[in-house]
């Protein structure tokens, strides 16, 4: 199998034109969105049925919450979450892959130690606020989920790996597969929070997480990683449906690092296509960075 230090940089290794556009790629391999990533497993409950409350949505913030922390707690540190931050209801997990990445820039360290504190702090407030019905840390896969993710972005030829840890622009790319869809996430959630209380606080957890996209959109725009963002985008776009309305980075002579609409407004996603992104399949089956789905009412 070939291996990948670094993103593959552009089409050229792979022998992808690029200017067809990542949905005609995906297709090129015989892909559907219900069939690139997924590993089987249960759909959308009948939870859904019924508008969430604002309980149901804080705990799906949450599994991301956990994604976040374990994916910055092992590139800072090479830990993890601790016993007392990951219990609850549902099936507690564990965590494949992941490990401290040997940083080059003191900047993006410095990134990584930060985004750590903060997804760590974000998760113990959900929890803290969620109390005795707060889920358990589902299973996480910081490993595979990357390599396939990478794969049918075009990031690495069809058989390479993708290691999120291997050194800094990994890293960076890594968040920035993961940072965009939480921000849309809890952009899509507000309407569904009446506690003006709670709205307070995911209003809170909106802005962080919108600095952090912002900071990640631009370590890679200024490291000329406009083409990986792209495909990463593309492929974000592919799962979640003919919506459209992920951005990549633009280009060097006109960079997009703040992805919005024509009313500068940040974009929505709903929970079905944020789950679509993180299993990597319309079908919602689990698969991807949730091997065994997530935790809680929604998933």
């Amino acid at each position: 199998m070939t291996s990948s230090a670094e993103i593959m940089p552009t089409a050229a290794s792979t022998g992808i034109d690029l200017t067809a556009g990542r949905r005609a790629f995906l297709q090129s391999f015989g892909l559907t969105a219900a069939g690139a990533l997924a590993l089987g497993g249960a759909s959308f409950g009948s939870a859904q049925a019924q508008a969430p409350s604002a309980a149901d949505v804080f705990n799906f913030a949450l599994n991301f919450e956990y994604l976040g922390a374990e994916l910055y707690l092992h590139a800072a540190y090479g830990t993890t979450l601790g016993a007392g931050d990951i219990e609850g209801t549902g099936t507690q997990g564990g965590v494949i892959g992941g490990r401290a990445v040997p940083f080059t820039d003191p900047l993006v360290r410095a990134l990584a130690e930060e985004l750590a504190a903060d997804e760590v702090g974000h998760a113990r407030f959900l929890r803290n606020i969620l109390g005795s019905g707060r889920i358990a840390r589902p299973a996480i896969d910081l490993s595979q989920s990357f390599t396939v993710f990478a794969r049918f972005a075009g990031l690495v030829p069809p058989n390479g790996t993708f290691d999120a840890f291997a050194n800094d622009q990994n890293f960076l790319i890594a968040g920035f597969i993961l940072e965009d869809v939480c921000v849309t996430a809890l952009k899509g959630a507000t309407p569904l929070i009446r506690n003006n209380e709670f709205l307070e606080g995911a209003g809170g957890l909106l802005a962080t997480e919108g600095y952090h996209a912002g900071l990640l959109r631009t370590f890679l725009a200024q490291r000329g990683l406009f083409t990986q963002a792209q495909q990463v985008s593309d492929l974000r776009d592919y799962f979640d449906g003919p919506s459209d309305i992920d951005q990549g980075l633009g280009t060097a002579a006109v960079p997009n690092i703040v992805p919005a609409d024509a009313n500068s407004i940040a974009f929505s996603r709903t929970p079905q296509q944020v789950l679509a992104i993180a299993y990597g399949n319309a079908a919602l089956q689990p698969g991807g960075f949730f091997p065994n789905g997530t935790n809680g009412a929604i998933r």
